[in-house]
């Protein structure tokens, strides 16, 4: 559905709902839509934190609570506009957000929800026993409700504001995660390695991802305070971040509409059982665990199938008709490895190091298994830092820096190991490539401002056109991780040229290949090199480096043995030492 079409839906939908609440006179049913809308907002936040990022949180009651103490305190100490403080409520939460996602840089997984889970008990403690600030049990009374035309809202111009904030919330985050950043935020859950190696700086996108469900989670506290007017500590449970957390998984993680249906199910099924807490409990554990292991995209993924459309390939005039141009031309110097070693304790896979790269040249790294040539690799694209020495690209110093501003210098990779975003489309694994080439910013994004809109329209055609160059346009729409080996290889290459390498690093590109496919790969590397794109691949297949190389490096257990031209290198005793060793008689009888 377009932008324009959606817009248009959802604000029929919102009042077509506005008008049914108003049939409402009982305001024990207006609670009850009030707190689902509520709800909603708690959940949308954390779909874009667990369902999109991948971290999982247990701490959503301690920003629940930032919220509504922040708010309270605002409006009984100050005379500040209850307007006002609901939105420096949720500024203090987005605060709270950026504290959560401070240890995420070095934990993860149930490591991570440990730190949360950390974080809601000192916060639950916190108001409950610093009573001189908080209230405590007593809670704080007097909290100023919103106004209109200088009368508190009512019971149904609550569930009306609640109903315009779902909407606009799912507005927003939808125009988020359907760009640069919902496929940033994807990539992360995949695979951080790789997500680094696209231009993702992946704490910056995990600390937007706290933030966006602290944000809504704050306010959706705050609004609970007002209406309430007043707040305690038994608001503030593990319980709440528990039904947070379930809200999500049980509706679909990762789903725009997930969080809806779980809200709306979930929501009922608490005002159903609201007299027995203790099957309440019981039922959240098990809905929990239910949604865990028996329905992990939850009740929107048992029906996804349903409803989705194959969607039609891309035409080749979509991709462009002009060439494809990559780097720019040039001649000189492009990459300058001086005496790089490194130690993993007492091995060695560098040592000592040197060579130079040219710009439009293809070289070859080449060596017998465990000479070092991954490892030289993993260093010149930051995944590992020189012990000693010096790498010098474009005239720079790369040594030290992070990964992803390696990328944005212009080098490129691919692994040795696959390390595509299996469940991302073909599309948007060589879009999510161009991450670091757009710069609009989050809040661009969120708003969709027209140039948001016309960088993404110019990455979907410079991927479709990179689609084009390796012979996969008709297979844009597929899931990467569902095509063959071979295909799977030639995406993870057009996503690294999706980054705009002037250098392009490629450890083993033709490892799995058929003599076949291999043939074709050369063929497709000397395409790209008239991109403008210079290439250093680490290969073992000789045919393949001594038909396309113009410059071969051998190394032998982390020692450079050998460098030139690939007639040159193979002819060279030390070389053919190393890959086939040496007739220990022969040699014995010769020195005789």
């Amino acid at each position: 559905m377009s932008r324009s079409y959606h817009l248009i839906a959802v604000v029929l939908v919102a009042a077509a709902l506005a008008g049914i609440a108003s049939l409402f006179s009982n305001d024990y049913y207006l609670r009850i839509v009030f707190m689902m809308c509520v709800y909603y907002l708690c959940a949308a936040g954390m779909n874009v934190l667990v369902g999109y990022a991948g971290q999982k949180s247990l701490g959503q009651a301690g920003l629940f609570a930032a919220g509504a103490y922040a708010v309270a305190l605002l409006t009984t100490r100050t005379e500040i506009n209850p307007w006002l403080a609901l939105a420096v409520a949720a500024v203090v939460s987005g605060a709270c957000g950026v504290l959560i996602a401070l240890p995420s840089l070095r934990v993860k997984g149930p490591y991570l929800a440990m730190v949360t889970l950390a974080f809601g008990i000192v916060v639950e403690k916190l108001v409950g026993e610093w009573t001189e600030i908080f209230g405590g049990a007593q809670g704080i009374y007097g909290i100023k409700a919103l106004t209109w035309n200088d009368q508190p809202l009512s019971s149904l111009q609550w569930v009306w504001l609640g109903i315009a904030l779902c909407a606009l919330t799912h507005l927003l985050l939808r125009n988020v995660m359907k760009g640069r950043f919902g496929r940033a935020l994807l990539s992360l859950q995949a695979d951080e390695i790789a997500s680094s190696s696209v231009g993702v700086r992946v704490y910056r996108a995990k600390v937007i991802a706290f933030v966006v469900a602290a944000v809504t989670c704050g306010i959706a506290g705050a609004l609970v305070a007002q209406q309430n007017q007043y707040i305690n500590s038994d608001f503030i449970t593990f319980h709440l971040s528990i039904f947070i957390l379930l809200l999500v998984l049980f509706g679909g993680a990762g789903s725009q509409y997930g969080p809806l249906v779980g809200t709306v199910v979930l929501t009922l099924v608490d005002a159903a059982l609201a007299r027995w807490p203790s099957a309440q409990h019981f039922l959240y554990g098990f809905l929990l665990l239910f949604a865990l292991y028996v329905m992990p995209g939850g009740v929107t993924g048992l029906f996804a199938r349903w409803f989705r459309r194959s969607a039609t390939a891309p035409q080749p005039q979509e991709a462009g008709k002009e060439p494809v141009r990559i780097g720019p031309d040039g001649s000189g110097e492009l990459l300058v490895v001086q005496g790089v070693t490194k130690n993993f304790g007492g091995v060695k896979p560098a040592q000592n190091v040197s060579f130079r790269l040219q710009r439009g040249h293809i070289h070859a790294l080449i060596g017998p298994n465990g000479a070092g040539k991954s490892t030289m690799i993993n260093m010149l694209t930051g995944l590992i830092d020189p012990t000693e020495g010096s790498i010098k690209f474009l005239g720079q110093e790369v040594s030290g820096r992070q990964v992803h501003t390696i990328c944005c210098m212009g080098m490129g990779r691919t692994f040795q190991n696959l390390r595509l975003f299996a469940e991302l489309s073909v599309l948007d694994n060589v879009m999510l490539g161009r991450h670091s080439r757009m710069s609009n910013g989050f809040f661009a994004s969120l708003l969709s401002m027209p140039g948001a809109r016309k960088q993404e329209a110019a990455t979907r055609a410079r991927a479709l056109q990179l689609l084009q160059l390796v012979d996969l346009l008709h297979l844009a729409h597929q899931p990467a991780g569902s095509l063959p080996y071979g295909l799977q290889r030639r995406v993870e290459l057009a996503r690294a040229l999706a980054t705009e390498p002037q250098l392009l690093l490629l450890d083993e590109p033709a490892a799995g290949l058929n003599p076949q496919e291999t043939a074709e790969l050369g063929q497709l590397l000397l395409r790209i090199g008239k991109c403008g794109v210079s290439i250093l691949m680490v290969e073992h297949h000789m045919d393949l480096v001594m038909s396309i190389s113009d410059h071969v490096i051998v190394l032998d257990y982390g020692i450079k043995i050998a460098e030139g031209r690939p007639a040159e290198v193979q002819a060279n005793p030390r070389v053919v030492e190393a890959y086939l060793g040496v007739d220990e008689p022969e040699e014995a009888l010769a020195v005789a």
